[in-house]
């Protein structure tokens, strides 16, 4: 086998490894009605638990770029697996909100860790293709997305909110042990220039950003800011929306969402279009298409959970498809390859830091004014904003040009 084809292959078992960080993000979503009920939170309290994961991920997104110059990124991935599905599988075992933050908050660093870690693997080893690589990991993500809220609503109808996150944890040692067999360490610590490729890449980057704090990275970082509000408002709340605003039984919320991890499998189609175009032209088209879908789907649609899927669908297409890989894709392309660890910290640590108050801010505004205009705002008008500064990124360009 040749090392390249190898390489392809380790990649897509470590990429087997995010499907279960998919899962676990997306069962506690379907449970939060039940959790809320059986530990009496309340709305904006639950909220606050769906999403303050993503505060543990942006929180270890920088320490983690830098801890890989020290620890390898294998060694990086693999601990923040452990700790990931250690946090899921002890949520089932939380007797009130302080633990519940805490776990949550927990599995976030352990994702963080592993997140982190494979967009540097991946983006600095299939360097040519880096939209692409930051992109499938959006496409194993689709795949976590579709089986983790069915999987889970099956398993929570038949035991009750505690055996999914029971069973999602356990998944992680599955996948630990073939990960620690065969992917080498070649791969995974492929450095920033080599013999055969050192002189294409300082002619490639020429006026790429020395520094993630460079104009750039950081524009295009506020713009993860406001995308993160917008994906993090619907993967944090929605379900608790269709349940209890609409009716939805756990299975058909389940349904609906799943769908979000329809459009995802999208991602291999936006890299390469980020790839082959101007990725920021791509991403304000995708973010205009996500304001409208996301709109619409607090919109009621008529209670209907054929429209309801169709817009998730829409919806996480334009954003996870599309948004997410360019974005994660754009920060790491704005800065020399020698950055490109610290660069994914960065996405990290701008998506999901922000993210982690959206499921709070959102049950707060749907208190005052209600599902429909809380959700209009968090999820379209975030998704405008991020679109503007998506455009505005590209203004250093023409300056220096």
């Amino acid at each position: 086998m040749s090392k390249n084809k190898a390489a392809f292959w380790m990649f897509v078992l470590l990429l087997l490894s995010y499907v279960v960080n998919a899962m676990d993000r997306q069962i506690f979503s379907i449970l939060a009605t039940d959790v809320r009920r059986d530990l009496s939170l309340t709305v904006p309290q639950v909220g606050f638990a769906a999403t303050i994961f993503t505060l543990g991920i942006g929180v270890a997104g920088l320490p983690t770029g830098y801890l890989m110059r020290v620890m390898s990124r294998k060694n990086v991935a693999t601990v923040g697996l452990m700790l990931f599905s250690v946090a899921t599988y002890m949520t089932a075992y939380v007797q009130g909100l302080p633990d519940l933050l805490l776990y949550r908050f927990i599995s976030g660093l352990g994702e963080a860790m592993q997140l982190t870690a494979l967009l540097a693997i991946g983006t600095t080893y299939f360097y040519k293709h880096r939209a692409v690589a930051a992109s499938s990991l959006n496409f194993t993500f689709g795949i976590g997305a579709i089986i983790g809220p069915n999987l889970g609503a099956a398993i929570l109808s038949a035991s009750g909110w505690k055996m999914p996150l029971i069973v999602f944890g356990v998944l992680g040692a599955v996948v630990l042990v073939p990960i620690l067999i065969f992917v080498k360490t070649w791969f995974t610590e492929a450095k920033a220039s080599d013999d055969n490729k050192e002189q294409t890449v300082v002619d490639s980057e020429e006026g790429l950003a020395d520094s993630i704090w460079s104009r750039k990275p950081v524009i295009l970082a506020l713009a993860t800011v406001f995308a993160g509000f917008a994906i993090y408002s619907y993967l944090g709340l929605y379900p608790t929306y269709l349940r209890e605003a609409l009716g939805f039984t756990p299975k058909q919320a389940g349904f609906a969402v799943s769908f979000y991890g329809f459009g995802a499998l999208l991602s291999l189609i936006g890299g390469y279009l980020g790839d082959r175009f101007d990725y920021r032209k791509v991403l304000f088209g995708a973010l205009v298409v996500s304001a409208i879908s996301g709109g619409m789907l607090f919109s009621g649609l008529e209670k209907s959970l054929t429209l309801h899927s169709i817009f998730s669908f829409v919806f996480g297409g334009a954003i996870s498809g599309f948004v997410y890989s360019n974005l994660s894709a754009g920060v790491i392309k704005s800065v020399k390859r020698l950055y490109a660890s610290q660069a994914s910290g960065l996405f990290v640590t701008s998506l999901y830091v922000p993210a982690a108050f959206t499921g709070y801010i959102l049950g707060a505004l749907k208190e005052s004014i209600g599902w429909t205009t809380a959700g209009i705002i968090m999820v379209s008008g975030c998704a405008i904003i991020a679109g503007i500064l998506s455009i505005l990124s590209g203004q250093s360009d023409k300056k220096r040009a």
